[in-house]
Order: C-alpha cells, then structure tokens, then sequence
C-alpha cells in the first residue's frame, strides 16, 4: 500500500478553510510524527525494490544463485578479506593513465554514488555469474550503463591482482593429505587434472591470429585441477593458432611437476613426451588395440580413469557456470578477457568443496 503523505491529511482536514488558525504544539508534534511514518514507509518501499546485496542478507539460496557464494556472511567474510577500500581500487580508466602526479594517485580512486563497496563487488559477480548485459545491470542496481561496464572492469582487474597472489599450487604433501579416498586407492601419485578449455569472444574489437568461427574468436586456457576438487593452475588464455603442447611447454606448469607425479589428462591432450622427459606419468583412457579389443586390465584402467574423469569434469564445469562465457564475451571486454577468465576460475575455490 502507497504511502499517504502527512500533508495529504492536513488539507483534508482543513479543506475549505481559508482562515487557518496556527497549529498547536500538540498538532505539530503529531505532524512530525506523521512525517517521520511517511519517511519511513517510502524508504521501506525503495529499498524492497532495490537489488543490493542487503536485499537477500536472509536469503543463502538467493545469495548462492546470484554469486557463486553460499550466504552473505561467506560473501562479506571475502570481502573483507581483499580489504578493498576506494582508494586502493583504482577506475581503471584512470590506472592506465596514471603517472606519479599527486593529482593523478587522488584521483584514481574508485567510488561509485549509491553503491557501496560490497554491492560493488555484488554487481560483478552478478554480472559474470550470470551474464547480464549492462542495460539489465542498471535497471537492477538503478547506476548508469557506463557505471556498471566501469564496475565490471575495475573489479575484474582488482581481484585479477588480489587472486593472482594467491599461492594455489598445492605441494605434494598437501595434495596427500587432501585426495579423496577413490585417487588414493586407484591413482595415488595423481598431483594434477589437466584441462584445455576453449572460450569465444566477439571479434568486433579484437584482433590476432586466432580461429574466426561464426562471428567469434576462440581461445584457449590450461586450466589444472587438484584431486580435491579444487583450481590449482589456470594458464593465461591463448589464440587458437598455438598449439596445445605449445601452451603447456611454455607456460610453465612443468616447472611445478615432480619426478614421480601423475597427471591426469584426455586422450585429446598426447603430451607424454613432454612429461616423460622429466620422469612424470601421463594417465589417459586406454586407446584400443589393433583388433579393437581391450584386456581385462585395460578395461579397469579406462574405467578407473573415466570415473575420476566425471567427477574432474565437474571441478571444471564450475568455471564454465560463469555464464559471460556460455556464448560469446562481449567485444567491450575483449581487452580484459585474460583476466576475466582467471579470476573466475579462481572464484570457484570459494564456492562449496565438492567433496
């Protein structure tokens, strides 16, 4: 129900009357009283309409729908632990031009009217969670089209810097102690999942020596899974154009492999040369023999590897539930694709463990 404004009343009260007589201290005070209900029902009303986070503080399911977070207090606790403040996260816009000036360091701050810090992060998560364009964005949090691309950008590269630094590959004492009970009774020494994953982006305002299917470009990352469940490598994203073994020689994950680890991968991924090289062990279904047929022993193997392969598939499918990647990333983000990717992947180790 709408509101009536207090005045409303008074005129009704006093309709007719042109010779208004002096409203008594009593009458003023319940005016002012009025008043104050009035304020308080219209700010009840805007802020039911509002989609800022507060809005489903009570609500896990609506928090986890949206985010990727299990409840506010998850999602709060993350952002206290980036300690993000508006001088630390800089519009972008503003960092790529920055120079020492001290003109320049007090205007780079990045502060947004009406949205707090916490919403703020609240939209982008929205926006890579779900991939809602920007129009649908400033409906939702009432800011402008260029705030939320702005929002987006800033954010994305502040948590690109602030994940990035975070040490996620796990020694092999910790994958050990972290793998699930059916790796350690079939592939004990298994210390990473590999994965190449392929996302589009719209090619209006990219360039490179990439695929062009349909309208896209495609790009490649390698993305590592630990046995737990969890992101323990993520490569930057690459153009079609190189080559799967090209990414994993020069990107650096064989630098982080030890002699006697294994490594888990799709028959698609034949890099058993690179690994044999530095005493670790590929671990790949079983191709068939000459005559199509596979032995007792193979068939268990291929077996083995397939179930672990289901619930691997699963640890990777999170990144992918970011839906800014289900079709095409939007030309507009094109320059911040790499970092896109990474701190989403990087996302889903806060989600709940899958084990």
């Amino acid at each position: 129900m709408k509101a009536t404004h207090p005045y409303d009343v008074l005129e009704v009260l006093h309709d007719h009357d042109y010779l208004k007589k002096p409203l008594t201290g009593r009458e003023q005070l319940q005016a002012t009283q009025m008043e104050l209900d009035f304020l308080e029902e219209i700010s009840k009303e805007l802020k039911s309409e509002q989609f800022f986070l507060q809005r489903f503080q009570g609500e896990p399911e609506m928090i986890m729908f949206y985010s990727g977070f299990k409840d506010y207090n998850t999602l709060k606790a993350f952002n206290l632990a980036l300690q993000p403040t508006a001088e630390t996260i800089g519009r972008w816009s503003h960092v790529l031009n920055l120079n020492n000036t001290e003109e320049n360091a007090m205007n780079a701050g990045f502060d947004v009217q009406h949205l707090c810090l916490l919403d703020q992060l609240f939209l982008f998560l929205c926006s890579v969670r779900w991939g809602f364009v920007p129009v649908d964005m400033s409906e939702r949090f009432h800011v402008s089209q260029a705030i939320v691309r702005a929002t987006c950008i800033t954010w994305c590269q502040y948590l690109f810097f602030m994940l990035g630094t975070l040490p996620i590959w796990p020694s092999r004492q910790a994958v050990d102690e972290l793998m699930p009970l059916f790796f350690r009774t079939t592939f004990p020494k298994t210390r990473v999942v590999l994965d190449l994953t392929r996302i589009h982006i719209q090619t209006a305002a990219c360039t490179g020596n990439s695929s062009d299917y349909r309208g896209t470009t495609t790009l490649k990352s390698l993305v590592g899974i630990s046995p737990s469940g969890a992101v323990s490598f993520v490569s930057n994203v690459f153009t079609a154009s190189l080559s799967d073994k090209g990414i994993i020689k020069e990107y650096g994950i064989m630098n982080l492999l030890e002699p006697g680890d294994e490594v888990m991968a799709s028959k698609s991924l034949d890099i058993k040369d690179l690994l044999d090289a530095i005493g670790v062990n590929l671990v790949i279904p079983t191709f068939l023999r000459p005559k199509g047929q596979l032995d007792v022993d193979d068939v268990t193997h291929t077996q083995d590897v397939v179930h672990l392969r289901i619930h691997m598939e699963r640890a990777i499918r999170r990144t992918k539930e970011y839906h800014i990647f289900d079709d095409a990333v939007p030309s507009g983000l094109c320059g911040s694709v790499n970092q896109l990717w990474t701190v989403c992947a990087l996302l889903t180790n806060f989600q709940v463990p899958l084990l």
